[in-house]
């Protein structure tokens, strides 16, 4: 139980770091690197009770990769434009931290039940964060939608972090989603559910995020079909009319993608222009440079490219790869996409067609999945702890939560006194098996040497 809870701090601390700041003194060193040791540490001294179930994690090979290619990009970024290698290496560190949560996780050790509640933990914490940025944006009001009034949660002090705010809600909410369609006989979980979807889907609104407005209607439509054709088609044509009821500064920020010019001709806004813009750029600083910049170099190049966005951030995880890491980085980065996909369809496979909890925890991973590799196309969050850490710590969760699932005797299967764990019964047993003093009584007829 200690283990569990233990478990459990870093769950509760990654998401909510920025409120819990506190400067160590030692450089490169944070609170959340304390943590993470103490609680490997914890592992570690439990010994083979807290090995893996399987010796090598589904995504170990793409995680390496990736880390390769960043520390190749590290060694091209000194060696091209050196700079404090301390805040360099420091950067370096931060990106490779986070993603070791999944290995954290998947060795957890936890049975079923164990597993299961921290799963849950990990969706109450993205609860409670909805309910920061609902509060957020109550305080702000829902009236005209004004730019610098838009919710951050946990995950910053103003606007400026709305949109990595918005990604996050819209990533956890298929798993809501998902078990407020599939779970068919547990009441509680479903209304709890059901609760989650209402608090992610008002928290998404009140960040203004456009790109988490549409990666969560992909999300739900793509459950939706999964679950009923008929009741996708239904809900569908009941969206259209409340779309008039949601708040007028959301729907206000949708429209403002598209603003006529002087000439009343449609043209991008400024925020949607200039990502293109500093896309281009991206493409021709990898043109000139096919290896890439270097790690941490994007800022110091932009400006080459695009003179007026000097300084700017990619705005999409996967031009900042490509620009700085070269082809290496970003096929670092798909592959592992690809592979944490990839393992929530092994999981959905995994389970029987009776298994609700199963398939909905699978089907709502791999929503997940796709919401996070959409959630990286209109900005860069993928590096961010506050963001991502609870994401790879549900990995490790999830790949331990089925790997029981496999281990797991099959449904009333009877066990032999003596036998191994999990070992069925044989169908038929003799009389002289089953009463020994038979046996001894009358060997010719129900003992083992019978003719």
């Amino acid at each position: 139980m200690w283990m569990r809870l233990l478990l459990a701090v870093p769950l509760l601390f990654m998401p909510n770091m920025l409120h819990l700041s506190v400067e160590t003194g030692i450089p490169g060193l944070n609170l959340a690197n304390i943590i993470f040791i103490i609680v490997l540490g914890a592992l570690l001294m439990g010994g083979k009770r807290y090995a893996p179930l399987e010796p090598r994690g589904y995504l170990t090979p793409a995680l390496l990769l990736l880390f390769a290619a960043l520390t190749i990009a590290f060694l091209i970024a000194q060696a091209t434009m050196p700079r404090n290698f301390m805040e360099d290496f420091t950067y370096l560190k931060n990106l490779i931290f986070y993603p070791l949560l999944y290995f954290v996780y998947r060795r957890c050790g936890q049975d079923a039940k164990g597993t299961r509640q921290l799963i849950i933990f990990v969706m109450i914490v993205a609860a409670v964060a909805g309910l920061e940025a609902i509060r957020e944006g109550l305080d702000y009001g829902f009236g005209n939608y004004n730019e610098s009034r838009r919710a951050s949660g946990p995950f910053g002090t103003d606007y400026s972090t709305a949109n990595r705010a918005g990604v996050f809600y819209a990533m956890f909410l298929p798993m809501f989603i998902a078990m407020a369609l599939f779970f068919r006989k547990q009441k509680f979980w479903r209304l709890a559910a059901i609760g989650g979807c209402g608090i992610m889907v008002i928290a998404i609104m009140a960040t203004y995020s456009r790109q988490s407005y549409l990666i969560a209607l992909v999300a739900f439509a793509l459950l939706l079909v999964r679950r009923n054709v008929v009741l996708a088609v239904i809900i569908a044509a009941l969206m259209v009319p409340a779309i008039g009821l949601l708040p007028e500064s959301v729907t206000q920020r949708v429209a403002e993608t598209e603003q006529q010019d002087s000439v009343g001709e449609e043209q991008l806004d400024v925020s949607t222009a200039s990502r293109f813009e500093i896309w281009g750029g991206a493409t021709q600083m990898w043109t000139e440079h096919p290896i890439g910049v270097g790690l941490n170099r994007f800022k110091q190049h932009i400006g080459t490219y695009v003179p007026r966005y000097a300084g700017y951030d990619a705005h999409s995880i996967y031009f900042l790869m490509l620009a700085e890491c070269g082809p290496l980085g970003l096929l670092a980065l798909l592959f592992l996409l690809w592979r944490v996909l990839w393992m929530g369809v092994r999981f959905t496979r995994s389970v029987p067609a009776s298994d609700a909890e199963g398939k909905a925890l699978s089907l709502g991973f791999i929503l997940l999945a796709v919401s996070t590799g959409l959630g990286n196309v209109y900005g860069s969050p993928f590096f961010e702890g506050a963001v991502m850490a609870n994401f790879w710590a549900l990995c490790g969760l999830m790949e331990h939560y089925f790997a029981l699932k496999r281990r797991a005797p099959a449904p009333g299967a009877a066990l032999v006194p003596g036998a191994a764990a999990g070992a069925p019964a044989p169908a038929m047993q003799g009389i002289g098996d089953r009463f020994p003093l038979a046996a001894r009584m009358a060997p010719r007829r129900y003992g083992k040497d019978k003719d």
